[in-house]
């Protein structure tokens, strides 16, 4: 039994161990009118016959619900596997409890006067059968909804918690001093060779501090809106480092359409310039493109030999918001000449 509790969601030993000989003694009292003190009477041999098919029928009962749960084991299968679990439930209760019923009073207990498959006492004791099977069902898939919906508060708390990270790394990489000096330096050199450059550089800087600000409760972001400010974040950098930096962005329109975690982009652009050299001897190459379903993020693998301290929460902060929305992960690929991440598109 302890084997299949992780697919009942408990440990039930003690809910049965309980429940099992309190139906067992109320069901002859409800259904069957049976008294202490009249007839017809509240007798050993019927709570003791009444305790073996109320077993029977939870056990089996139980088992059935193992077996719905392994072949639907999603969520959104819920409303399939209930209907299913349902239709086997009731057709192994109606024709186990009249087959045990016949067992105990014809053979066991050889009462030939007994009554019970006279219609009022069939209808009585299929009607104590089957809310024996509704009280198992009821218990057992109350605590698998309390058991979801506790999953899914702890999800959204995580992704919330991931989502602020990301935010958080996102700023701090914007406002950190190192980023600040060179944006600064960059502006300042731009103002009396080309103001109108000049401009337009802080009107993309500004996009993108708008834009953490805007997704900060977004789980999800259009591609199009994500790629606006990629595109700003990308011009600040050229503007910085010319022809030593190559964006090449080869994404089809209808791609656009589908959606991402916020940031992520940015997020990996950063690591991208953080850990490689980038020169005019060896200048970065940063490709993005469509492939099976993904967003694929490429650049040639040229690693500085000290780089700047990581924040830690950049690359795995991305895994952990998809693990909690998107059944596909993120993959990550690094041969001798290329690192490659490859991020699932989520249907809008």
């Amino acid at each position: 039994m302890r084997k299949h509790n992780c697919k009942i969601g408990f440990d039930d030993r003690t809910v049965m161990i309980i429940a099992i000989p309190i139906l067992s003694f109320i069901i002859p009292i409800v259904f069957m009118s049976c008294r202490f003190g009249r007839y017809p009477f509240f007798t050993w041999d019927k709570f003791v016959t009444t305790l073996i098919i109320t077993t029977i029928l939870w056990t089996g009962s139980r088992a059935i619900m193992i077996y719905c749960r392994h072949k639907y084991p999603l969520f959104k299968d819920v409303r399939k596997r209930l209907l299913v679990q349902s239709a086997i439930m009731l057709s192994f209760t109606l024709i186990f409890n009249n087959f045990l019923g016949y067992l105990f009073d014809c053979v066991i207990f050889d009462s030939p006067n007994n009554n019970r498959f006279g219609v009022d006492m069939m209808i009585n004791t299929n009607s104590a059968a089957i809310f024996c099977t509704i009280m198992v069902m009821a218990i057992y898939e109350s605590v698998y909804f309390m058991h979801e919906l506790r999953n899914s508060v702890q999800e959204a708390e995580n992704l919330k918690r991931e989502s602020l990270k990301a935010q958080l790394n996102a700023l701090r990489t914007q406002v950190n001093p190192h980023f600040l000096f060179n944006n600064l330096n960059t502006l300042s050199s731009l103002i009396p060779e080309n103001p109108e450059h000049a401009v337009d550089f802080v009107q993309e800087l500004s996009k993108v501090y708008r834009y953490i600000l805007e997704v900060k409760d977004e789980k999800t972001i259009l591609l199009k809106d994500e790629l606006e400010v990629f595109n700003a974040y990308t011009f600040l950098l050229k503007t910085r480092f010319d022809k030593n930096l190559e964006v090449n962005i080869d994404i089809p329109n209808e791609k656009l359409q589908k959606k991402i975690v916020p940031l992520s982009l940015q997020i990996l652009m950063e690591n991208a310039i953080k850990h490689n050299i980038v020169s005019s001897d060896k200048p970065l190459q940063i490709n993005l493109f469509t492939e099976n379903g993904s967003l694929i993020i490429s650049n040639n693998l040229q690693m500085k030999n000290q780089i700047n301290e990581s924040t830690g929460i950049g690359l795995e902060n991305i895994r952990n918001r998809y693990k909690m929305i998107c059944e596909r992960p993120v993959k990550v690929t690094e041969s001798e000449t290329n690192f490659t991440v490859s991020i699932p598109l989520i249907d809008n």
